[in-house]
């Protein structure tokens, strides 16, 4: 038992080690409009008919925007006629080679039609302001690839708590959003809901091509990047994007713990490494109240995990309850992380990928031929 105690103040140290990074983070993107540059957004969509509706107006809108593309990935809703209506270039998808999931082959085609200095892509689900679009091409000044963690949209108590549970797995493992120095490259982490680069640079090594079978798409993206010398940022944006990722409490169960996990982009030891550190910390505490018998050691967890709860305020358009009571649910989102990487799923979209091995291991650099 002792070593069992040694073994989880360990977990919980580096854990803490890990939310202190916070203190020195990044400051959040700031609105910007002329950055000197052209921007194109590209906006990848199957059977986005609606919801693609709100980010197009706000995109379409935005003065620093200088072309809008939304790749129309053999979508049965109408969300093509839909997008042109409003004024969008359209383009409609190739069919999906093999080998490919089907989000990086509608970005590849998107960045091919593009004309500006700049690409910004954008999920359908996404709600941006304005000056995002600025902020996000100004910080390329520093970096070469950003990426922008959003304010997130949840419908009730339960979702944003179970939200809120599955989102602190990830400042557990891997700290705060703008971390103060660059990670290793297998540690690099991004959102794939709101991404900026280069056009000419992300063309000339062709990026999405190296991910092509990825289903944790942006990650792998970041990750492969980063191990060729490419600066990654990934930057709080709260103020400028809101995101409403699900609309259900089950979808949320069931498309977000499907890929929190990492499980294609991440090699065996620290997925082990990881699960170890959510169960030990987070989990574990909360099982122990609730059945009477915490120690020390587990209050003290519990206490930090609520303080986490303070600092996660700002990723939520309206925090509330379901915020504080997200805690709770830490050996839910545990038991949830742990069967997606154990039972990882590869379906996304009515599309079935083929199983992988070597998660985060593998790179291969795409050819012309491979339409």
């Amino acid at each position: 038992m002792r070593l069992f105690t040694l073994v989880q103040a360990v977990a919980g140290a580096v854990a803490v080690a890990r939310l202190a990074r916070g203190r020195r983070r990044s400051a959040p993107l700031q609105a910007r409009q002329n950055v000197g540059v052209t921007i194109s957004v590209v906006i990848p969509a199957r059977d986005e008919a609606r919801r693609i509706g709100p980010c197009l107006r706000a995109v379409l809108g935005a003065p620093a925007v200088d072309e809008v593309i939304v790749v129309d990935d053999g979508s049965s809703d109408g969300t093509g006629e839909l997008a042109a209506s409003m004024g969008a270039k359209v383009v409609t998808g190739e069919p999906l080679p093999e080998g490919w999931v089907g989000k990086q082959w509608a970005l590849r085609q998107g960045v091919a039609a593009a004309s500006s200095d700049v690409v910004i892509t954008l999920d359908a689900d996404a709600r941006p302001e304005p000056g995002l679009f600025g902020a996000m091409a100004g910080a390329l000044e520093r970096y070469d690839l950003v990426s922008a963690a959003p304010r997130f949209v949840c419908d009730g108590v339960l979702e944003q708590a179970l939200h809120a549970s599955m989102l602190a797995t990830l400042v557990y493992r891997f700290g705060p959003v703008g971390p103060p120095d660059p990670p290793p490259p297998h540690r690099t982490v991004a959102n794939g809901q709101c991404l900026a680069f280069r056009r000419d640079r992300m063309t000339a090594v062709d990026g999405f091509a190296l991910v092509r079978d990825r289903m944790t798409d942006d990650v792998a993206l970041a990750r492969c990047l980063a191990r060729r010398g490419w600066t990654v940022g990934f930057l709080d944006a709260g103020g400028l994007l809101e995101v409403d990722m699900h609309d259900s409490v089950g979808e949320l169960w069931r498309e977000w713990g499907r890929s929190l996990p990492l499980h294609d982009v991440t090699g065996s030891g620290w997925q082990a490494a990881d699960l170890a550190l959510l169960w030990l910390t987070g989990a574990l505490p909360v099982l122990r109240v609730v059945a009477g018998r915490p120690t020390a050691l587990d209050l003290t967890l519990l206490g930090t995990r609520f303080l986490l709860t303070g600092a996660l305020r700002g990723s939520y358009r309206r925090p509330g309850v379901g915020l504080l009571l997200s805690p709770l649910l830490d050996p839910a989102s545990a038991f949830r992380l742990t069967h997606a990487t154990f039972r990882p799923v590869r379906t996304w979209r009515g599309r079935t990928y083929p199983d992988i091995s070597g998660g985060g291991r593998s790179e291969r650099p795409g050819r012309s031929g491979d339409r």
